[in-house]
C-alpha cells in the first residue's frame, strides 16, 4: 500500500529533466500567485518589462522580444491600455503599425510587480545561501542559452 511519505526512487530524485520541472510547477505558481494579487499574468508582466527596458515597440517586436504569440500580444496589449499601464499610437512610419509606449501608471504597477515577483524568487529559493541562488541563476543561464531558449 502506497503512502504519501513514501520515499522518491533515487533514479527519479537525480534526473535534472524532473527536478526542472518540478521547480518550475512551483515557480509558475508562486508568480501566479504574485501577480493575481494586483490583477496581471506574466504577459503583463513581460511586456511592460520589455517596453521599460527597451522602449516603445510594435506589437510584433515585443511579440519577438517577449516570445509571445501575436494573437496574445494583441489581447495582452488591449489589456494593459484598458487599465492605463500603457499607450497605442500609430507609428509615424507605418500607419498600419501600432507603437506601444509604457505610460508613468504603466512603470509604476512594473515597480510594484517587481516587488511581488522579487519575495516569490526568495519563497522559491528559500532553501538557497545567496551565492547559491546567483550559481544557479548562471547554471540555469547556461542550460537555457545552450538549448536557445530566448533571453
Amino acid at each position: 500500500m502506497e503512502r504519501a511519505e513514501d520515499p522518491i526512487p533515487h533514479r527519479l530524485r537525480v534526473l535534472p529533466s524532473r527536478l526542472v520541472n518540478q521547480v518550475a510547477t512551483s515557480a509558475n505558481r508562486l508568480v501566479d500567485q504574485a501577480l493575481a494579487g494586483p490583477g496581471l499574468r506574466r504577459y503583463h508582466y513581460s511586456l511592460l518589462a520589455a517596453l521599460e527596458e527597451f522602449g516603445p515597440a510594435s506589437q510584433a517586436a515585443l511579440g519577438r522580444r517577449t516570445g509571445i504569440d501575436r494573437s496574445d500580444i494583441v489581447a495582452t496589449v488591449n489589456e494593459l491600455a484598458e487599465r492605463g499601464l500603457v499607450e497605442r499610437s500609430p507609428d509615424p512610419d507605418d500607419r498600419r503599425r501600432n507603437v506601444i509606449t509604457v505610460t508613468p501608471a504603466g512603470v509604476r504597477q512594473l515597480a510594484e510587480l517587481d516587488r511581488l515577483l522579487s519575495g516569490a524568487q526568495d519563497e522559491l529559493l528559500a532553501a538557497l545561501t545567496r551565492a547559491e541562488r546567483e550559481q544557479l541563476i548562471g547554471l540555469l543561464t547556461r542550460v537555457a542559452d545552450h538549448h536557445g531558449a530566448p533571453q
